[in-house]
């Protein structure tokens, strides 16, 4: 069964009596059933419409965590061939919060980085939930070195509530993994993409999304802290996450307002968990588009691209 978020309620009632009225009409075969359920449909995808045509930053953040939203897996798998995963940081072990290897996009060879959070108890355990240890970042790092030793476009998908708090975490030099995957970013003399999937927190994403073109889908959320953590330092309160959400402008449309991303990556109607195949397709193109557009730069153009790029945020607000 879908599940539905607690703003989705009005939506969930009409496609429930939908799917009673269908299998009653099944069992009964009346032409006047398959008329109200026909009838039903209509008014749900109105309502769904309707609803997702104006979400709040609090819903839209419920979205972008939605625990049937495609991960960086369905991405990999539907978008990339020949994908060959590599591991380890070369100094520690293996992270696999942060999923990392080669392969071919639409036929072109690229390396690719990509955040998983899991979808089930056990992946979601194995990946820690998305939130990279320092050799997760290193890993990234280590990868980024090799595609530009070879040339090749560097793909990231970003889907992580932050970098992993942990102690462990802070004894191996977390900070310190996560600025050197920045600056492997800011150093690639082959150009980047980053798309922002789900979640984009912090530090733990921009080490893998200071790229020079940074797409957002439609629902996803990007921000310097998550909202319950920054209710709890505010105000000293969590449950005021609703109020910073909105105070703190983390949605793809007001990112692309203030120049943080370069473009927003439509959803299907009801969010990328209603038809994932169709949000994965769609994030495929949006993707090849970014590549195409920084195909004529030299390597120090693409540098230079980036690093003005990154330098100039803020300074339309100043």
């Amino acid at each position: 069964m879908r599940a539905y978020l607690d703003f989705e309620k009005p939506v969930a009632e009409l496609e429930a009596k939908v799917e009673e009225l269908r299998l009653l009409a099944e069992d009964r075969g009346a032409v006047e059933i398959r008329d109200d359920v026909a009838r039903l449909e209509g008014k749900a995808a109105a309502a769904l419409a309707e609803l997702y045509g104006a979400l709040t930053p609090w819903q839209k953040t419920l979205v972008a965590r939605h625990p049937e939203r495609p991960r960086f897996v369905d991405y990999c798998g539907e978008l990339l061939t020949e994908f060959t995963p590599l591991a380890g940081d070369r100094k520690f072990g293996e992270d696999e919060a942060i999923v990392a290897g080669f392969g071919r996009f639409r036929g072109e060879p690229v390396c690719v980085i990509g955040q998983e959070k899991g979808s089930t108890t056990p992946t979601r355990l194995r990946h820690n939930f998305g939130m990279a240890r320092p050799e997760g970042y290193r890993k990234a790092a280590r990868l980024m070195g090799m595609a530009d030793r070879f040339g090749l476009p560097v793909l990231s998908f970003v889907d992580t509530a932050g970098a992993y708090p942990g102690i462990d975490a802070e004894e191996r030099g977390q900070g310190e993994a996560i600025a050197r995957s920045t600056e492997a970013c800011l150093a690639l003399g082959a150009a980047n993409v980053a798309l922002v999937i789900g979640e984009g927190g912090s530090g733990g994403a921009i080490a893998i999304a200071t790229a020079n073109r940074v797409l957002m889908l439609e629902h996803s959320v990007y921000s310097v802290i998550s909202p319950e953590g920054a209710a709890s330092i505010l105000w000293r309160d969590p449950a005021r996450a609703q109020d910073a959400a909105t105070a703190m402008k983390i949605t793809a449309q007001d990112l692309l307002r203030f120049g943080i991303i370069d473009e927003i990556v439509p959803e299907p109607t009801g969010g990328a968990h209603r038809d994932p195949v169709a949000a994965v397709r769609a994030a495929g193109d949006a993707v090849a588009a970014a590549l195409s557009s920084l195909s004529g730069l030299s390597s120090g153009e693409l540098r230079a691209h980036r690093a003005d790029k990154f330098a100039a945020i803020g300074r339309a607000l100043g």
